[in-house]
């Protein structure tokens, strides 16, 4: 989340570094997750073993930048307007941004759900010995 709300604060940076003595929009970041067991032998292996069962989740392996090219828009009033008036502006469309957060969002109320399910289960399990 903190990747997405960088893109969107970010959507309308024209400056965000300088290259050549040019400056250069912001470029829109993305999250590349991979799984915490990359071999399948190790996660069948990890599920076969008892006592074992505990989710290996995902790991977050790097953030890269969008390579999209900028968007074109016509403002010869702005300070970074090229000779035809064209400003290049980032390659973050807001629309994307914005399913990007809701999924991250249902994705993190679904573990805790989850997690308070495991929770409810376990303090459940703990009554029945009293």
């Amino acid at each position: 989340m903190d990747v997405i709300s960088s893109n969107i604060a970010n959507a309308e940076t024209t400056r965000a570094s300088v290259v050549n003595g040019q400056a250069v929009p912001y470029r829109r970041k993305m999250v590349v997750f991979s799984p915490n067991e990359s071999n399948f032998a190790n996660m069948l292996q990890a599920q076969m073993d008892k006592g074992n069962s505990s989710a290996r989740g995902v790991k977050v392996t790097a953030i890269q930048e969008d390579s999209a090219p900028f968007k074109p828009v016509y403002n010869p009033s702005h300070p970074d307007a090229d000779a035809e008036g064209y400003v290049y502006m980032p390659n973050v469309d807001m629309t994307k941004e914005m399913v990007d957060l809701i999924s991250a969002s249902h994705s993190y109320n679904a573990n805790v759900t989850a997690l308070n399910a495991s929770k409810a289960m376990v303090m459940k399990a703990l009554e029945i010995g009293r």
